[in-house]
């Protein structure tokens, strides 16, 4: 709240929608660094009023924008262009509240009225990816790795696809924070090589075909000459039937290492088969329903000609 006599409330948590208390993580550098302060000073279930200078406060407008936006279900990034929340602000000049604008232009002392509800373990939570610093996110991918290793073994697809999907998360953020062609960002694109196609090994065996195929033709456009990738995309393409593109993929497998040519000579008699059954299966389904359609309008004539029979017979008796 501002600290003028009227004691205008300007934020107020408790009556946001979304009644979730706000939670900090102390040490990772929030734009409000006094509350790092304040609330470490605090005991649980203590309530506090803190008189903050305007050295102190002048961020607020950004940081209340964006708690205002999450408590309207919104992402608090939503529309900023690649800057810092500064940088947006002198871009489109509003936050889009007109008491949030006036603390920007003249930023003022601020009082905060804290509770401290709950104090968490560093160790009993788990860590988000935006907590971690580069270090942390290297260190937690080969765990998440064999944590879906593991649960592959056990036949738990679904799952192991979540870990193999959180760990490239966590190094295409590494990734986007290095200068591309440079030796550290090649060396973690290669690790994101393997997860990717874990993952699609997935997919491929919870038959999720689609989503192979986007991810693999990913990995294709930024890596030619990846054998794993097409082979697991042309399996992908003969699940949904595209006859050309999987003979087409398979082709390439066999092109780039030649030790998998009776692999793929399999694969392609395999295929051949396949079609072959499913336009016996389309056929035979194709002459039932003519079959059925035929005896529907015999079926339909035969009433017919038994109707008018009927009305033949009635106009006679009609004339004796």
């Amino acid at each position: 709240m501002q600290c003028i006599i009227s004691r205008t409330v300007i934020d107020d948590s408790r009556k946001a929608k979304a009644k979730v208390p706000m939670e900090i993580f102390v040490g990772k550098m929030f734009k409000m660094e006094v509350w790092e302060t304040l609330l470490t000073s605090m005991r649980i279930g203590e309530v506090s009023e803190f008189w903050c200078d305007a050295v102190h406060t002048g961020l607020y407008p950004i940081v209340s924008k964006g708690m205002r936006l999450i408590a309207q279900g919104k992402d608090p990034l939503e529309g900023q262009r690649h800057t810092c929340g500064m940088g947006n602000m002198f871009h489109y000049n509003t936050t889009g509240w007109p008491e949030l604008d006036e603390l920007m232009r003249t930023p003022q002392a601020l009082i905060f009225i804290m509770e401290l509800i709950q104090v968490g373990d560093p160790f009993s939570y788990k860590r988000e990816s935006w907590i971690m610093d580069k270090d942390e996110k290297m260190k937690e991918v080969p765990s998440l790795h064999l944590q879906g290793n593991a649960l592959v073994r056990q036949g738990h697809f679904r799952e192991a696809a979540k870990k193999y999907q959180e760990a490239v998360v966590l190094l295409r953020i590494v990734l986007s924070k290095e200068m591309p062609g440079d030796e550290d960002y090649i060396a973690v694109d290669r690790l994101i090589t393997p997860l990717v196609l874990n993952y699609c090994q997935c997919m491929l065996e919870l038959e999720e075909y689609y989503e192979v195929l986007e991810h693999t033709s990913d990995l294709i456009h930024k890596h030619k000459d990846c054998v794993k990738a097409y082979y697991k995309r042309a399996k992908a393409h003969a699940a949904v039937w595209n006859e050309k593109e999987a003979k087409r993929d398979f082709n390439m497998v066999a092109h780039l290492d030649i030790t998998l040519a009776p692999l793929v000579h399999k694969e392609l008699r395999f295929l051949a088969d396949r079609l072959k059954e499913k336009y016996w299966e389309e056929k035979e389904k194709y002459w039932n329903c003519l079959e059925q359609e035929e005896k529907e309008g015999k079926k339909e004539e035969e009433e017919k000609e038994d109707e008018e029979g009927k009305k033949e017979k009635d106009g006679e008796r009609g004339v004796l």
